[in-house]
This record gives structure tokens, sequence and C-alpha cells, in this order.
């Protein structure tokens, strides 16, 4: 199977995360990892599964007005040119649209509403795909990070339930 990871990641937070959800999901499968600037918007036929993540901006994904306060925080401006809710407005799923999930990283705080994995999720299944599991918050130390201890490895075993779950849907 092949999967292709998307991810925006203003302070390295959420590549790190998606690096880890790459390492869980290539257990099992030939996984691409692309930083969403850089990314084409047409999603190729041999794309199984494509897994979506950013960081929460206000509530939900970012957008080039938060990508710009990113950048006063200490963030590359080249981050403000694209974000993952731009990509998914233009993308291209193809007659056979992939299986998907989202996720996200956020600030560690209790009750915090929205999410970027959620929104993203929605987008994802008006594209006409099926998201396979719930959408994921990772959490972050306040806006820069670091990541909160344990969550590379929570972010690596998502990728292995998404991976054992793919398996077995493809079994039955």
């Amino acid at each position: 199977m092949e999967a292709l990871i998307v991810y925006e990641s203003m302070f390295g937070n959420t590549r790190r995360v998606a690096e880890a959800i790459r390492d869980g999901l290539a257990s099992r499968y030939s996984v691409e990892l692309v930083e969403v600037g850089a990314a084409t918007r047409n999603v190729g036929e041999d794309i199984e599964l494509l897994v979506v993540g950013g960081p929460t901006h206000a509530f939900s994904m970012s957008r080039q007005s938060t990508r710009q306060t990113a950048i006063e925080q200490g963030a590359s401006p080249e981050v403000a040119h694209q974000g993952i809710r731009e990509w998914l407005e233009g993308i291209d799923a193809g007659r056979r649209p992939p299986l998907a999930a989202a996720f996200d990283t956020r600030v560690d705080k209790p009750r915090l509403p929205g999410s970027a994995a959620k929104s993203a999720a929605r987008r994802l299944r008006r594209l006409g795909m099926t998201v396979t599991l719930p959408p994921e918050s990772f959490r972050v130390d306040g806006m820069t990070g670091p990541l909160v201890e344990g969550e590379l490895d929570r972010a690596r075993r998502w990728g292995e339930l998404l991976a054992a779950q793919l398996t077995s849907s493809r079994v039955v």
C-alpha cells in the first residue's frame, strides 16, 4: 500500500508528529512524507491512504493571517504561502479517492475548542474520501513547543493503529 502524509508545520512540532506517524505506518506500508508547500495538487491513483496534518490556529486550520502571526513569533517566513486549508481546497482526489486520516497539533490546554484535524477531516469527506480513524490531536507545550512528553510515541502508535486498521479492512 502507498500512503501519503501531507503536513503543515510552523515551529517543527507538526513535522515531528508527521514523521512519527510515518514511522508507525512504515511498519507495513510505503509512505511518502511531504511538506504542504511542496505537495502536488493531484493525489495519484497509487495512493491508498492520504494523511493530512497541521497546527490548530484560531480553533481550526491555519489561515494566511494566523500564519503571519506565527512568523511574528519566530516561524520561518516560508510558511506563509500555503497551509493545509488552501491545499485541500485545490486537490484532485482522482476517480478512486483514497482512504484518509487527519491529525493536528494544539496547545496543551484543557477544553480548548476547535481542531484543525476535525476541520481537515470534514474537507476530506467532502472530497469523497472515507476517513478511517477519528481525527487525532497531539499536544504542544505553548505556542511554539516543544511537544508534550510522550506525544511522539503516541503519534507513532497512532500510525501503527492506522496501518493495522487498513490491513484488517483490506482482508475483510
